[in-house]
């Protein structure tokens, strides 16, 4: 068996910036880089393998030719997206649906769950999550009205918070923020508000009556931030940031020698700080690869910090 190292796919946004090169070495198209998709089978950006018996091979293509790699998971495609996010200006404020209303007003498309691991950000950056409205009622009211400042739950954010997005779940990424954002595999986003940016000229589309059918009033704050729990392992820390019914994330750091077996389907893996080999395989930060089924043990070597998922 052998692992499946992913070629990202690099986009460029209005809010982007530099950090994907800066920080993870990458080859940005320009200084307006926002998103490096890390492990995506998704139509709008289609990650290939890199090196191996499938080299070259789309993941898409993957998933569909050699299930067994993936443990014969159910399901028409690969059913999760990791991106690593460079925030250097403010995105939209904006809302996902879930799978019931995304596949009858977006042509079958999943919903979007997903979740952040703050990577990193500026000294007193902060992030949106939520809103203050009472009720559906109000919040329709203030959304029409743009009471934004009213309307937005704005709060502070430091390297290592975690925080789960669930649909209907009103947030926005704001400037300064590296983010690793573990989500299904969608790219259905309902822009609220944009802070009448012009785009080439233009401003961006807003989806107003969608975010209103979706957005979940009031917001329950708890959902956001979930208990992580932690435990101590022979030369790591593992960290469970999360399992929900789309996926599980943890957080390993590791220091020496650390050995153990995923008994999944597949596992994303990102290397998001410092260095090392596993099973002998130099890997290194801002690397991502999937471990398929049945690969076995894993043993780690050295000083680094993964973030894993699965379903």
């Amino acid at each position: 068996m052998e692992l499946l190292f992913m070629e990202p796919v690099l986009k460029e946004m209005i809010w982007g910036g530099s950090r994907l090169k800066q920080v993870y070495d990458m080859e940005i198209p320009s200084d307006h880089t926002g998103e490096c998709w890390a492990i995506s089978a998704h139509q709008n950006g289609d990650c290939k393998v890199v090196g191996g018996t499938y080299d070259g091979c789309t993941l898409s293509g993957l998933w569909k030719d050699h299930p067994e790699l993936f443990g014969n998971c159910p399901g028409d495609r690969y059913p999760l997206l990791i991106k690593i996010i460079d925030a250097k200006q403010d995105l939209s404020i904006q809302v996902h649906p879930d799978d019931e209303y995304a596949a009858v007003h977006e042509n079958g498309s999943l919903g979007k769950t997903e979740c952040w691991y703050i990577l990193d950000c500026d000294p007193d950056t902060q992030i949106v999550i939520g809103h203050h409205a009472k009720d559906h009622k109000e919040m329709e009211e203030m959304i029409l009205e743009k009471r934004w400042d009213e309307f937005i739950r704005v709060i502070p954010v430091k390297k290592g918070d975690f925080f789960q997005i669930d649909p209907g779940c009103l947030h926005a990424i704001k400037g300064g923020t590296l983010i690793l954002e573990t989500q299904q595999n969608s790219d259905i986003t309902y822009r609220v508000y944009d802070y009448d940016r012009l785009s080439d000229g233009k401003p961006r589309q807003l989806h107003v009556k969608q975010s209103i059918d979706v957005i979940k009033a009031p917001f329950e704050s708890e959902r956001a931030v979930p208990q992580v729990q932690t435990r101590q392992l022979d030369h790591a820390v593992e960290s469970h940031l999360i399992t929900c019914s789309f996926y599980s994330v943890y957080k390993y750091e590791i220091d020496g020698s650390f050995t153990q077996t995923f008994d999944k389907p597949f596992v994303n893996v990102t290397v998001v700080e410092g260095e090392g080999q596993i099973n002998g395989i130099e890997i290194k930060k801002g690397q991502s690869f999937i471990i398929p089924a049945g690969y076995g043990e894993c043993r780690w070597d050295g000083t680094m910090s993964l973030i894993c998922s699965f379903v």
